[in-house]
């Protein structure tokens, strides 16, 4: 099962208290203060993962919390800390303070942990109040509460290139072709209900790139309709976009127009990322007449496989070029 949100809560470790105490000789019925430090409470961490594709975990488990720091002890022995957790999340993910809206979080490079909660410090003992002033306190400072913190993740899949669409126009049939992935494919719409990705190789020296199919898009899907809104954050983070248009259609250039429009009233920098037109299904074309697609438009059929080499190549120039270009 895909899941993109889920809301967690997270209680980082108690701080443990000071202690209060004194040495211990023969003949000094009270020496030194000698109680310890209290330990820090635990942690908590995301680190992102290439690993794991989905929130699933998290929106089933949804509480995490780690232990609180021992109690210092006499002797001037320090309390041991609370043990810190790190929770993996797919790369992409963004973590929000749900109460506040803030980003605490954005989980893009894979294997570096971030704090969300910090454990709490341990309260000082009294050999570390121990003062000129005051060289015998007759106290032990509490430990500091960890935070807890109500977050919501969402992710937004990380890709090169994304595959926009209206339902049935050959998404998931191209990706299908030019990678490994393999999705669910139908002769009816919305077959796709969730983002797929697909690692393409790279040739003649090219480097590989990712490939991201999202659920077809419909008119008003920026506002929900369909399948909608949900989906169009998957494309967000992508390097360029490649809009495929059904070449059945009777009129592929008001399709285009309207999955244009879509884009940019979900997001004016979605729709001003670099994009290549296809018409697909050219297996389809009545061979004695077929359409002309508009000026700078590519056509393919994934079925065939006709041209689907060209159009990888298009694809891999982009991508190349937008990572050359990327901050």
């Amino acid at each position: 099962m895909f899941i993109d949100e889920a809301i967690i809560h997270v209680k980082a470790g108690d701080g443990g208290n000071g202690c209060h105490a004194y040495e211990r000789q023969p003949f000094k019925p009270k020496g030194r203060p000698d109680g310890g430090d209290g330990g820090r409470g635990g942690h908590i961490s995301v680190v992102a993962s290439t690993q794991i594709h989905t929130l699933q975990d998290m929106a089933y488990r949804q509480q995490f919390r780690t232990t609180r720091g021992m109690h210092g002890k006499g002797s001037s022995k320090t309390g041991k800390n609370g043990e810190d957790i790190v929770i993996e999340v797919p790369a992409g993910t963004v973590i929000y303070d749900e109460e506040t809206g803030r980003i605490i979080a954005d989980c893009i490079e894979p294997g570096v942990p971030i704090l969300i909660a910090k454990g709490g410090r341990g309260g000082r003992g009294n050999r570390a109040l121990a003062s000129a002033k005051d060289r015998n306190p007759e106290m032990a400072e509490a430990g500091k509460p960890g935070e807890e913190k109500r977050l919501r993740l969402t992710l937004k899949v990380l890709a090169d290139i994304g595959l926009v669409g209206r339902p049935n126009a050959g998404k998931s049939t191209f990706l299908s072709r030019i990678s490994h992935a393999r999705p669910k494919i139908a002769d009816y719409p919305f077959t796709t209900t969730a983002p797929n990705l697909g690692i393409v190789q790279g040739k003649n020296g090219a480097e590989s790139f990712v490939v991201a199919d999202i659920p077809g898009l419909i008119e008003g899907s920026n506002t929900g309709k369909g399948l909608g809104i949900r989906f169009l954050r998957h494309i967000e983070r992508t390097r360029a976009l490649a809009i495929l248009i059904d070449g059945a259609s009777p009129h592929p250039d008001e399709d285009a127009a309207m999955l244009l429009h879509e884009l940019s009233l979900y997001s004016q920098l979605l729709a001003e990322k670099p994009r290549c037109m296809i018409l697909t299904k050219s297996d389809l074309f009545p061979p004695d007449n077929p359409p002309a697609p508009p000026e700078g438009w590519l056509t393919m059929s994934a079925v065939t496989g006709a041209n689907v080499d060209g159009v990888v190549s298009t694809l891999s120039r982009m991508v190349k070029k937008a990572r050359e270009t990327a901050p």
